[in-house]
């Protein structure tokens, strides 16, 4: 579905349920200058306020089969959002007495789940460049034109000469083609869909 309108968020939270990747980023690009200064307000670092924004969206598209039971979206978003920011702050205070109680090494162990998920976040991506390696030709640039590029459909199909709904099925098989690569490479579905998400904006 291509939308060229502004949709109320309730409604794009329907079409978000269903599977619409555009929605979903056309709510995440409204949410971005309204959520992200507040959630920096709580933890000063810009760094910790992008991943907490970020993190909110994920979970709204991980559980995307429930929006459809929100009545206020808005705050039900926000209320994600705060809950990732202060679950941060106790997190980073702990840190900050355990450094001062055991000294570094300590601190560094409660660390150790994180670091993890960096380094599991930094696999991600060398799996997604090597499926993006194996695509088909076409399918290959298509891809790399509307994401390193960022051109639109139409202007994908005028400069490879192919119809839109061609470059549509494309893209489509595009992103199958990095689903089903993850898959076989053994990552966990839940991690596979909020790759998928990030990569549909």
């Amino acid at each position: 579905m291509h939308i060229s309108q502004p949709y109320p968020d309730k409604e794009l939270l329907l079409l978000i349920a269903d599977g619409d990747e555009l929605a979903f980023r056309q709510l995440f690009e409204s949410y971005l200058p309204k959520l992200y200064p507040l959630i920096f307000k709580i933890v000063k670092q810009e760094a910790v306020a992008e991943d907490i924004f970020q993190e909110t969206f994920l979970r709204l598209w991980i559980y995307r089969n429930k929006l459809p039971e929100i009545e206020n979206p808005r705050a039900w978003i926000f209320r994600i959002a705060y809950h990732q920011a202060f679950t941060w702050l106790r997190k980073d205070a702990m840190r900050h007495k355990t450094t001062q109680a055991f000294g570094e090494s300590a601190a560094a162990a409660i660390n150790a789940q994180e670091t993890e998920q960096v380094l599991s976040f930094r696999k991600l991506e060398s799996l997604v460049k090597e499926a993006i390696r194996k695509m088909p030709a076409q399918q290959r640039r298509v891809y790399l034109l509307s994401r390193e590029r960022g051109l639109k459909t139409d202007e994908i199909a005028r400069e490879m000469n192919l119809s839109v709904q061609s470059v549509k099925n494309t893209m489509v098989r595009a992103l199958k083609t990095i689903e089903g690569y993850l898959n076989n490479a053994g990552v966990k579905p839940k991690l596979i869909l909020a790759l998928m998400a990030l990569l549909a904006q």
